[in-house]
């Protein structure tokens, strides 16, 4: 059987549009990142508390919560306090969600002003920082799995295996999409972008949750593009086929990124295109998958 969930705050806002949208894919489980255009866990203890019981109410079960701990907007320069808060907070809630696996990054790239990533990134400071999040969340039992974002861990392959290193107990959630429009920090300045495929040959054994997205460059070298899964370079075809063959059995979520994108609030869409553009995608990855 094979395990589908996504990034629902895609197909709409409200929590109701969310459930709508899965139920009409026949899908009964959601990466649960932002309701009413807020994180989970930042929402309010009565917001989230509504949203938890109308999830339950309509059997969605929650595949992972999508955090932002340590994501892409966070410097390490941040004060720790802020990042425990969030934890703590976060642990009360994915245990009445009932879900065990969280997302989380590893904090924003240091670069100078020209975008040219420094040989300093305080991985001391971050691997203690990310050791303490794992030790707080496997306390109760939760798994943080850390996603190839635009943070240290996603800067390339050996970075991810760098930080496996020094923070054992960290889990890996692989995203299709990211590499091909993520700067290869092995490479030399302006860097190439990271190759899909050898990103998760490196990593693979590491992976517990897929997420599936599709991505390239435009002739411009700097436009992102989303495109439907297998249009893009992010050797989805070729990478799940590889997954099915080792015979993962996690879940795949989808995260189209093209009628909008959680980061950039210039992508606007109105709210039965997002939910089309949602269907035919998870349509469309059923059948690559079912084909791979």
């Amino acid at each position: 059987m094979r395990l589908f969930t996504g990034f629902a705050d895609e197909a709409a806002d409200g929590i109701e549009g969310q459930v709508s949208v899965l139920k009409r894919m026949g899908w009964n489980s959601i990466e649960l990142r932002a309701v009413d255009k807020v994180l989970a866990h930042d929402l309010s203890e009565d917001r989230f508390a509504k949203v938890a019981d109308y999830l339950e109410e309509n059997h969605i079960t929650v595949a992972c919560l999508g955090s932002g701990i340590a994501n892409w907007s966070k410097p390490i320069t941040e004060p720790f306090e802020v990042t425990q808060e969030v934890v703590r907070r976060t642990i009360v809630r994915m245990k009445r969600l009932k879900t065990n696996y969280v997302r989380i990054m590893s904090y924003k790239v240091i670069e100078d002003a020209n975008g040219k990533i420094l040989d300093e990134q305080q991985e001391r400071e971050r691997f203690r920082r990310l050791n303490w999040i794992c030790e707080a969340f496997g306390d109760h039992g939760l798994i943080p799995v850390h996603e190839n974002c635009h943070t240290y861990g996603g800067m390339s392959p050996d970075h991810t295996l760098r930080m496996l290193e020094h923070v054992p107990a960290l889990k890996l959630v692989f995203d299709t999409g990211n590499p091909p429009i993520t700067s290869d920090a092995r490479t030399p300045y302006p860097y190439r972008p990271q190759d899909s495929y050898e990103f998760f040959s490196a990593v693979k054994e590491h992976i517990v949750h897929v997420h599936i997205k599709d991505a390239l460059f435009a002739d411009d070298g700097k436009t992102e593009l989303y495109r439907f899964p297998g249009e893009g370079n992010g050797h989805v075809r070729k990478i799940v086929g590889e997954l099915k063959r080792s015979g993962y059995a996690g879940y795949y979520s989808i995260e189209p990124h093209m009628e909008v994108v959680f980061h950039d609030s210039s992508a606007i869409s109105n709210e039965e295109k997002r939910m089309q553009n949602f269907i035919t995608y998870g349509q469309r990855f059923e059948k690559l998958l079912e084909e791979a």
